[in-house]
């Protein structure tokens, strides 16, 4: 999960998770020099499903590899994780590996907080370039130079009732929702199942509340199918095209004027009213899929509608990183570089949970073509439509906070889209001209 409401349960969820990883693992941590054990200490902010499909996966591992133990430590998700990584990177006293949402690697200090990936020894555990989407492999480049290992990504995705969606005559005759494109069909689409609702919004997404980041996550989808950009490639300057994000206010305005989208309500109540059947579509990130099962709502998915052009959707993904130290044991690297080579290889278990592995030979692999709905949106995995390279972009980022902040007020009407879109503007400038306070070593 990947939105404000789930940071408590993780961390609620983080000491109980450790420990469970230690008994997946089938040993104790090693102590002492009787071990023939290599210790692998792993940081990671994984909780709920995520986390729980994590450990097995580090279990398996154990099983597989009875000479390295991973030692699992889970984390508070959001700021807090990011601020342990830097402190922890900048005094060369880190894990071995962490997890990373991509997003924030511009902005974390590369070569300070972070020490760059060896391509010898991923290609020595059978990892290659080619095998992984082209987009999200060069997102995991600073300068030039790799410093995190693609995971997945975790896009937009269309949820959809399928109960509902068949009242109202929109699935195609492979029982699947009919693809939309452009502004004309999506609406007609959403019309058509408000009056099978008797009237209500059929669609649900985090629109309202406290540090809301839902408006920022459908704005950002629709900007970036018109090809729109928020800063410069170099991330000295903003380069909003006023025209391409009005055009995406002004039809997300539109959908709450309406009363195609519920304008007041909040990522809890969102889902909620997916899960009990009082919308027909939710817009929302691909995590929601296990806990939806769970609750046994008859429901699919689909990728993010194609509104504006290309079928973008907006993502971030999970990478692994490995946070500095002053000097790498060359025996626990070796062990490190195993175990990320096999969560890669093994990511069509890991996409349970919802998630597009980045790794593309486990997009055409028969278990994952099996998960159902989650090889839906497959696709998309080569049309992520990923933050700028900014230091305050990301997952749980003041980028996200501060335009959905002020695009919230456009959907239910309380501001007009150009007032929307001025008020973000300035976040962004402010944001722009604050210092990064990870820079990146000098020299």
């Amino acid at each position: 999960m990947e939105g404000p409401s789930p940071v408590s349960r993780r961390h609620l969820l983080g000491g109980a998770l450790a420990l469970l990883g230690a008994g997946a693992a089938g040993c104790a941590i090693p102590i002492g020099l009787g071990s023939a054990q290599r210790r692998v200490r792993y940081w990671h902010f994984l909780g709920a499903s995520d986390g729980i499909i994590m450990n097995r996966m580090v279990g398996a591992f154990a099983k597989a590899n009875p000479d390295i133990f991973v030692e699992e430590n889970v984390l508070a998700w959001g700021e807090p994780y990011y601020t342990k990584i830097a402190m922890a990177g900048a005094g060369g006293r880190s894990p071995d590996l962490a997890t990373f949402h991509l997003a924030r690697l511009s902005g974390i200090g590369a070569g300070r907080i972070l020490d760059p990936i060896n391509l010898d020894l991923l290609a020595e555990n059978g990892l290659r370039a080619a095998d992984f989407s082209p987009p999200i492999w060069e997102r995991a480049h600073i300068d030039g130079e790799l410093y995190a290992v693609p995971f997945d990504a975790h896009p937009m995705v269309q949820y959809y009732n399928t109960d509902i969606s068949r009242k109202a005559g929109l699935l195609g005759a492979d029982g699947k929702l009919k693809p939309t494109t452009g502004t004309d069909e999506l609406l007609a689409m959403l019309r058509t199942a408000k009056d099978t609702l008797g009237g209500k919004p059929p669609l649900v997404f985090d629109a309202l509340g406290l540090g809301t980041v839902g408006p920022w996550r459908v704005w950002e989808s629709l900007y970036a199918q018109s090809g729109g950009t928020l800063v410069s490639d170099d991330g000295a300057r903003v380069a909003l095209d006023d025209a391409k994000a009005l055009d995406a206010l002004r039809f997300m305005q539109l959908l709450g004027k309406e009363g195609l989208c519920s304008p007041r309500t909040d990522y809890g109540a969102s889902v909620a009213a997916f899960t009990n059947g009082e919308a027909a579509f939710l817009w929302n990130g691909d995590w929601e899929t296990t806990g939806l099962k769970e609750r046994k709502t008859p429901f699919s998915m689909a990728r993010f509608p194609s509104v504006f052009g290309s079928g973008a959707a907006q993502a971030d993904c999970h990478s692994f990183v490995l946070p500095h130290q002053r000097s790498r044991d060359p025996e626990t690297e070796a062990a490190t570089y195993r175990f990320i080579a096999y969560l890669v290889k093994h990511s069509a278990d890991w996409a349970v949970a919802g998630h597009v592995p980045a790794y593309l030979p486990a997009l055409e692999e028969p278990s994952y073509l099996a998960l159902q709905p989650q090889s839906e949106y497959r696709s998309v995995i080569t049309e992520v439509a990923l933050d700028p390279k900014v230091w305050f972009a990301g997952s749980a980022s003041r980028l996200w906070i501060e335009f959905g902040g002020a695009f919230s007020p456009v959907i239910s009407g309380s501001r007009t889209p150009e007032q929307g879109l001025d008020t973000a503007k300035q976040a962004l400038n402010r944001l722009m001209s604050a210092p990064n306070p990870f820079p990146a070593k000098e020299g």
